[in-house]
């Protein structure tokens, strides 16, 4: 299957997962979970949120951003990848300057 991300509709959330401005992307979901790009403008942040029943990929695309993960601080930089396992928790957090743009795989089992 394939993805043409610059096809879909563009969403905006505002205070997503309880987080600070609002998130903006692309997204595919069916019964097996949900793969996105998305933004985060300077400020902006994914609220610290816990996964209680699926895991988490982010693959930075573009900028930089910091990520709370359970106990400790992590840099995530373009071309890398933070994961988040089953039964975990994390945050993402634009702290630069610039947009932060990550590909976002959530699969509904892990």
């Amino acid at each position: 299957m394939i993805f043409n991300f610059d096809s879909m509709e563009n969403k905006t959330i505002p205070n997503f997962k309880g987080g600070e401005k609002e998130i903006s992307a692309e997204m595919f979901c069916d019964d097996h979970g949900r793969i996105m790009r998305a933004k985060l403008i300077p400020g902006a942040t994914i609220g610290y949120h816990k996964h209680e029943d699926n895991g988490e990929i982010i693959f930075a695309l573009k900028g930089n951003a910091k990520v709370l993960y359970n106990d400790r601080v992590e840099y995530l930089k373009e071309g890398e990848c933070h994961y988040c396992p089953k039964g975990n928790s994390h945050s993402v957090i634009n702290d630069s300057n610039s947009d932060f743009v990550m590909l976002c795989v959530v699969p509904n089992q892990f």
